[in-house]
């Protein structure tokens, strides 16, 4: 039995840290058969760095995200699927946020679902999380039910909710070490974890602060690194990228196309549909509560952009009738 410690005191510092594992040796990547193409047909830049990667299941050269993506797709495809909703819906009174939405997301997948505001999708994410009780249907995690056994689910899944109210009266290593513990995890583990976590992430030198202190990205940073300790098979991420500057995004882009790399499973809302198009393998058109295009993303888009695509789906248009009195040129009232 762990001993008790006073309230507020410091966090103790950590006990032996983890032994090191020897990583297996590194498998050989066969190389594949050079494609045949026509003369006249030269294989694009794209396509040259997407031949020239190993396929070893770790990004390990720089490669563009939209043709890692692609591959990811069609590997996704082969593996099993680690999340599943059946007919999840969600009502408020008369007002339905979620109607039988159902989705599949199969392991080392990266899932985007996008929408117009109130579409459902943070309703959906919630439910998928285990934040949001349904009205009817189904979630499950690697065959866990998230209602029916739902300690045993969220060991599983890592979330991110959208407007997060984190405990800033800590530090950012005790955010961290209490979120790994209260998940199970060993104190030396989370010892480590944090560090790594907090260098990846760009956080070293603010571990010592509080949250309360720290802008609003750098608190959507440490809690992604917190929703990351445990080491989760699924993370559920509601607009990760929010608040987060340009630099930092694309470092955090970096480390969940790693964790899918690995095995790990992504799925995450946005409104940037240039972000899903390029990082995301899968995507989830979500509109008035129902999925009305769901699947790879080059299925979904169909030979368009994604953009195009979620125009053209949603009936919306940015060519909008009247405001004509904001006008310049407009004849006065």
């Amino acid at each position: 039995m762990r001993p008790s410690r006073a309230a507020g005191s410091p966090v103790p510092p950590a006990a032996t840290p983890e032994p090191a594992v020897a990583d297996p040796a590194p498998v050989a990547p066969v190389a594949d058969p050079a494609p045949v193409r026509p003369r006249a047909a030269a294989p694009s830049t794209e396509e040259r760095a997407a031949e020239s990667a190993p396929r070893t299941g770790r990004i390990q050269v720089p490669v563009p995200s939209v043709v890692r993506a692609r591959e990811r797709g069609r590997l996704a495809e082969q593996n099993p699927v680690v999340l599943s909703t059946e007919m999840l819906t969600k009502t408020y009174g008369s007002v339905v946020a979620a109607n039988e939405v159902s989705l599949q997301v199969h392991a080392g997948s990266f899932t985007g679902v996008v929408g117009p505001n109130g579409a459902g999708k943070t309703t959906t994410l919630s439910m998928i999380s285990g934040l949001l009780r349904p009205t009817s249907g189904r979630v499950t995690v690697s065959g866990v039910d998230v209602w029916t056994d739902g300690p045993a689910a969220k060991r599983l899944i890592g979330s991110l909710p959208d407007r997060l109210r984190l405990f800033d009266r800590l530090t950012g290593a005790q955010l961290l070490y209490y979120s790994g513990v209260l998940a199970g995890v060993d104190e030396a583990a989370v010892a480590k974890r944090s560090a790594e976590l907090a260098e990846a992430f760009g956080l070293e030198s603010a571990l010592g602060r509080l949250v309360s202190d720290y802008s609003a990205g750098m608190q959507k940073k440490i809690a992604l690194a917190c929703a990351m300790i445990h080491a989760p098979e699924v993370l559920v991420l509601d607009e990760p990228f929010e608040t987060i500057d340009p630099v930092s995004a694309a470092n955090v882009t970096e480390i969940l196309e790693k964790y899918v790399a690995g095995g790990g499973s992504v799925v995450m809302s946005s409104h940037s549909l240039d972000l899903i198009q390029r990082v995301c393998d899968h995507v989830s058109i979500i509109v008035d509560g129902s999925v009305i295009a769901q699947g790879t993303v080059d299925a979904v888009r169909d030979g368009l952009s994604l953009e195009e695509r979620f125009t053209q789906l949603t009936g919306m248009s940015d060519t909008q009738k009247g405001l004509e009195w904001l006008h310049g040129s407009s004849d006065s009232v």
